[in-house]
């Protein structure tokens, strides 16, 4: 079996955990046994697809999972915040700042499974179709949108 100790999304993936672990505890009853229930799992699921993918050949079709993971944990997250599951800003902050750094070693290490000559990953993420993007009218072509 690979070992996994060593890789940084491992790292973060699990301090998430951990720290989910001991921020659910202090939710107000309703919400630990319901969304905490299901933020609790959904990271420990994220944690158990990070050695998965580690322990595979074929690593992308896992690390596409994880993607997928990573961002029911998100959606978690914001919804645990709206109800003010959280007792204080500064432990949701803290998950979301776990969350988007192991968010984004998990694109990195997607990527470096892909090449530099593959496709994107989605659909409508090829250059230029962002949702940030839009046509200008009559040209035809994308032009950056006004924040």
């Amino acid at each position: 079996m690979a070992q996994t100790d060593h890789l940084p999304i491992y790292r973060r993936t699990y301090d998430l955990c951990l720290h989910l672990e001991e921020v659910v505890r202090s939710f107000p009853r309703y919400q630990k046994y319901t969304l905490g229930t299901d933020l609790r799992g959904a990271a420990r699921r994220a944690l158990t697809l990070v050695v998965r993918a580690n322990s595979r050949r074929e690593k992308a079709s896992v690390l596409l999972e994880l993607r997928e993971a990573l961002e029911e944990v998100k959606a978690l997250l914001r919804l645990c915040q709206d109800v003010r599951a959280f007792p204080r800003f500064a432990s949701y902050e803290h998950a979301m700042l776990l969350l988007v750094d192991a968010a984004k070693q998990n694109e990195g290490w997607l990527r470096s499974q892909r090449g530099p000559n593959h496709a994107p990953a989605t659909p409508g993420a090829v250059a230029g179709q962002g949702q940030n993007r839009r046509t200008a009218p009559g040209s035809g072509t994308a032009t950056p949108s006004a924040p």
